[in-house]
């Protein structure tokens, strides 16, 4: 069974655990100096925290349990996401592919094969698709408090 992957940037790493360690009502699956990872199972997310890149929304992504799940994956969406690589980033080492939707949000598929390494790692999402500068109009009024 598939997680969905949510990656932000951070400012103070510590006051963010805190925060999200409330939030889901559990401690870090892996804790370093600059990154949190939290794998919940209700809801099924792999949810993490770094202090590396532009702060906030980092990306989003889709996390395979089985090499097949994430053949499948790819296979999807191979006219957006086309190759897979081999990559170590988060601590952890594994089969990774990128895409872009069409407002710009990165988007990973990937299968951890190794977690817990000692080092950040050298994976690197790829920039960004140029998109239109300008955003959409909010669905929402401006002083709505909705979505």
């Amino acid at each position: 069974m598939k997680r969905i992957h949510v990656n932000l940037t951070v400012t103070d790493l510590e006051a963010s655990v805190r925060f999200y360690s409330d939030l889901f009502a559990a401690h870090p699956n892996v804790q370093r100096d600059d990154y949190a990872k939290w794998l919940i199972d209700d809801p099924r997310v792999n949810f993490a925290i770094s202090t590396h890149g532009k702060l906030g929304l980092s990306h989003l992504g889709i996390q395979a349990d089985t090499p097949g799940e994430l053949i499948d994956l790819q296979s999807r969406m191979q006219h957006h996401m086309p190759d897979l690589a081999e990559t170590t980033c988060c601590y952890a080492k594994g089969q990774k592919g990128w895409a872009h939707d069409p407002q710009g949000i990165a988007w990973e598929g990937f299968l951890t094969e190794q977690d817990g390494l000692e080092t950040f790692g050298e994976g690197r999402m790829p920039l960004s698709p140029v998109v239109n500068e300008t955003p959409p109009a909010p669905v929402c009024g401006a002083n709505s408090s909705c979505c």
